[in-house]
């Protein structure tokens, strides 16, 4: 299956929902200039094909007793990366895994407490996992630009 480009009222679309998810299917159609149906049928198909999900976002410049932490995980063989990624993407703890190009070989991101907090988690869950070589982490102290719309695609 070839993968579907959005076209122009795809994007618009997406791009109203990026804004505020509460935008009514009528206000988008008004706007676009599109009828209403069309607007939820081009939802719902992108839905199916897994190309958006509509969800709530935890707005993180709320939680004053809570720090962004990211945790840079370097596995021993490079073949080890994927089975450590899925491990860890198992985990309900952690909000991101991805597999990155550069230094270390997996980036983990969660919320903690504190740095004690950071410690102990990542002691008792990540490096005692097989194929972890070595992990480095750090903590965000203060967030200059959070983009809640950042999973959208650029063009």
């Amino acid at each position: 299956m070839s993968k579907r480009v959005l076209d122009e009222v795809d994007r618009s679309i997406v791009e109203f929902l990026s804004r505020d998810a509460r935008t009514s299917n009528r206000q988008i159609a008004t706007a676009l200039g599109v009828t209403e149906g069309t607007v939820r049928g081009r939802i719902k198909r992108m839905e199916e094909e897994k190309l958006i999900r509509i969800t709530a976002v935890t707005n993180i410049d709320r939680f004053r007793d809570a720090a962004l932490a990211y945790i840079w995980i370097e596995v021993e063989r490079s073949h080890q990366a994927r089975a450590v990624a899925g491990h860890l993407a198992g985990m309900k703890e952690l909000g991101f895994v991805g597999l990155m190009m550069g230094r270390f070989d997996i980036l983990a991101i969660t919320m903690v407490r504190d740095t004690e907090h950071l410690a102990d988690f990542v002691h008792r869950n990540i490096t005692g996992l097989e194929g972890v070589r070595r992990t480095e982490s750090t903590l965000g102290v203060n967030f200059v630009k959070h983009d809640y719309r950042m999973a959208r695609i650029v063009s």
